[in-house]
C-alpha cells in the first residue's frame, strides 16, 4: 500500500470569514473536524497542519495534528498559490510519502469515508496523477456572459449550435462539473515533476450530499450552523475535549 500524508492548510489571514479555521462550530474550532477526518480515515501515516500562526498551531496540536514548523508568511497571503506552501512542507518533512492529501478545514461535512473512497479510486485509476472533488454546476457556463461596454457576448462561443445554450433549458445542456475543496489527493512526485499540486491528468471525485459544502463567507457560515442545529448535516466526531482546555 502506498504511503500517504494528510496536509491541513490553515493560514491565519482569512478575510471574508475572520479567523475561519479556528472559529467554533458545535463546540469545536473548524480545524478540529478536518483533523478528526484525516485521523479517522485510517489511510494516512501522518496528519500535518501547515500554518503561519502559532495560535493555530497550538490548537491543531491540541486536536492531534503535527505542526513541525510554521509556514513562512510569504506563503500565507490571500494570493499565495497552494503549490508554494505545499512544496515547502513536503521538502522539509524528514520522511517521504508516495501520496499527499489536502484536507481543508473549510469543508466541515466531508467525513473520513470520502478520503477512503477517494484514495481507492485514485489507486484504481493508474492514468491519473491526482483526484479532485467536483460536483455538477448550478450556474452553467453556457448561460454566462461577458460585458463589452453597452453590449455583451456569451462567455462560451455558441455560434456552431442550432440552439444556443443560453436559449435552452438546463436539462438540455452538456453536463459541466465545478471543483469544490472537499478532497484532493495526488502522487507527491507531481509537485517536483510538474510544479503543480495536481499534475496533468486528474480523476474526478464526485461528492454527494453536503460533502462539497464549503465555508467561503459569512452566509456560508450561518448556513453551516443551521445545518448542524437542524440535524440536516453531520460533523465528524471529535474525540478530544474542546479547546481551550480548562485553566
Amino acid at each position: 500500500m502506498p504511503t500517504a500524508v494528510a496536509l491541513i492548510p490553515a493560514r491565519s489571514g482569512s478575510e471574508r470569514v475572520p479567523h475561519k479555521n479556528v472559529r467554533g462550530l458545535a463546540g469545536h474550532p473548524l480545524i478540529a473536524y478536518a483533523i478528526a477526518t484525516a485521523q479517522q480515515a485510517g489511510v494516512f501515516e501522518r496528519v500535518v497542519c501547515s500554518t503561519d500562526s502559532e495560535e493555530i498551531a497550538e490548537i491543531a496540536r491540541w486536536y492531534g495534528a503535527d505542526v513541525p514548523f510554521l509556514r513562512p508568511t510569504e506563503y500565507a497571503t490571500a494570493t499565495s498559490p497552494d503549490i508554494e506552501w505545499l512544496a515547502y512542507t513536503l521538502d522539509r518533512l524528514p520522511e517521504t510519502y508516495d501520496l499527499f492529501a489536502l484536507v481543508r478545514a473549510t469543508n466541515p461535512f466531508r467525513g473520513p469515508d470520502a478520503f477512503r473512497r477517494g484514495l481507492e479510486q485514485l489507486l484504481d485509476t493508474p492514468a491519473a496523477e491526482s483526484i479532485r472533488a467536483v460536483e455538477l454546476v448550478k450556474q452553467h457556463p453556457g448561460k454566462m456572459w461577458v460585458l463589452e461596454g453597452a453590449t455583451m457576448r456569451p462567455l462560451l462561443d455558441q455560434a456552431h449550435l442550432d440552439v444556443a445554450w443560453h436559449a435552452g433549458q438546463y436539462q438540455a445542456l452538456p453536463e459541466v462539473y465545478v471543483q469544490n475543496s472537499a478532497l484532493e489527493i495526488a502522487w507527491t512526485r507531481v509537485v517536483t515533476e510538474t510544479g503543480t499540486r495536481e499534475g496533468r491528468v486528474l480523476a474526478p471525485f464526485l461528492t454527494s450530499g453536503y460533502e462539497g459544502f464549503n465555508v467561503d463567507d459569512e452566509e456560508d457560515w450561518k448556513r453551516a450552523q443551521a445545518l448542524v442545529e437542524s440535524g440536516t448535516a453531520s460533523l465528524p466526531a471529535v474525540e478530544r475535549p474542546p479547546y481551550p482546555p480548562p485553566a
